[in-house]
C-alpha cells in the first residue's frame, strides 16, 4: 500500500512539472509565445496582423549573366496588432532576402529587400521568397522574375 501511494505521488509530481513547462506567456505586444514544445504563436484571427504587399511580383526584365538585381518589396500591416516577420527564405542561394528587424505597427509600412545574383544562371528565372510571420496567414510569397542572357 505504501509503495502504491509513493508511486502515485511521484507520478503526480512528474505530471505537474510537465504542465508547468508547457504554459505560455504573453509578451508586451499581446502575442502568446510558448516553450520549446509549442513553437506557434497564437493571435486571435480578428486581431492578427495582416501583411499586404504593394506588388508581390517584380519583373526585372532582361539582364546579362553575372548582374545583380536588387528590389525592395514594400509591405503594409493592415491588421490590428504588430507584424513580426520572423524569416524569409529563397528557393536558392542566389537570392538573398533581408527582413525588417523591428515589428511593423498596424497601419505602418516596411520593406523586405531581395538581391538576386544571376552568376551561373541562364534563361527565364522565377525566384520565390517565402516570408514567415505572425500574420494571418502566416506564410506569404513574393517573386522575382525575368530573363538572364548569356555574356557576350
Amino acid at each position: 500500500m505504501k509503495r502504491t501511494f509513493i508511486l502515485a505521488i511521484a507520478a503526480l509530481s512528474f505530471a505537474a512539472c510537465r504542465n508547468a513547462n508547457n504554459q505560455t506567456t504573453e509578451t508586451a505586444t499581446g502575442v502568446s509565445v510558448g516553450n520549446e514544445t509549442s513553437k506557434t504563436t497564437k493571435v486571435d484571427p480578428i486581431n492578427a496582423p495582416v501583411i499586404v504587399f504593394e506588388r508581390d511580383i517584380f519583373d526585372f526584365g532582361k539582364i546579362t549573366q553575372g548582374e545583380k538585381v536588387k528590389h525592395d518589396f514594400k509591405l503594409k500591416n493592415t491588421g490590428k496588432s504588430p507584424l513580426i516577420i520572423s524569416n524569409a527564405t529563397a528557393t536558392c542561394g542566389c537570392t538573398v532576402p533581408q527582413i525588417p528587424g523591428e515589428p511593423i505597427l498596424p497601419g505602418k509600412e516596411g520593406v523586405i529587400s531581395v538581391v538576386f545574383n544571376s552568376e551561373g544562371k541562364m534563361g527565364m528565372q522565377d525566384k520565390v521568397v517565402t516570408v514567415t510571420s505572425n500574420a494571418n496567414p502566416t506564410v506569404a510569397t513574393v517573386h522575382l522574375v525575368g530573363e538572364v542572357l548569356t555574356k557576350k
